[in-house]
């Protein structure tokens, strides 16, 4: 469970890094959107865990590298922006937010399930 100082902390990571990528983001993701989905803060705050979404991209692990390339100037810039909110500029750390392609997967699966014919519920007579 994370403080409301982590939360909040990870709220302000989440809302600078969108606004990062959405400015200089094209410099090195040319024609991608990527969507900060969730940021998750240690409780020391020295690490971050930001949760990235890729559209417009097929290649969501060449994306993702291309970030891990530029994490330092990613946290450069960051820290450009909240050096006076915090003592420490935390590491940056990205991984890819599956969820929707999860959501996605699920529902084709109800979809199946929805299509095949039902059996009739058989109870057992003794």
């Amino acid at each position: 469970m994370e403080s409301k100082r982590q939360q909040k902390f990870a709220g302000v990571i989440q809302k600078d890094l969108a606004q990062i990528f959405q400015r200089e983001g094209m410099s090195f993701l040319p024609n991608t959107l990527v969507t900060i989905t969730k940021v998750r803060v240690t409780p020391d705050l020295a690490l971050a865990r930001v949760f990235l979404s890729f559209f417009n991209n097929t290649n969501t692990t060449l994306a993702l590298n291309t970030v891990k390339a530029h994490a330092g100037e990613i946290r450069y810039k960051l820290g450009a922006r909240i050096k006076d909110q915090v003592r420490v500029v935390p590491q940056l750390e990205f991984f890819v937010d599956d969820t929707n392609e999860y959501v996605e997967r699920m529902d084709k699966l109800f979809e199946k399930i929805s299509k095949e014919p039902r059996q009739p519920d058989t109870e057992e007579e003794n």
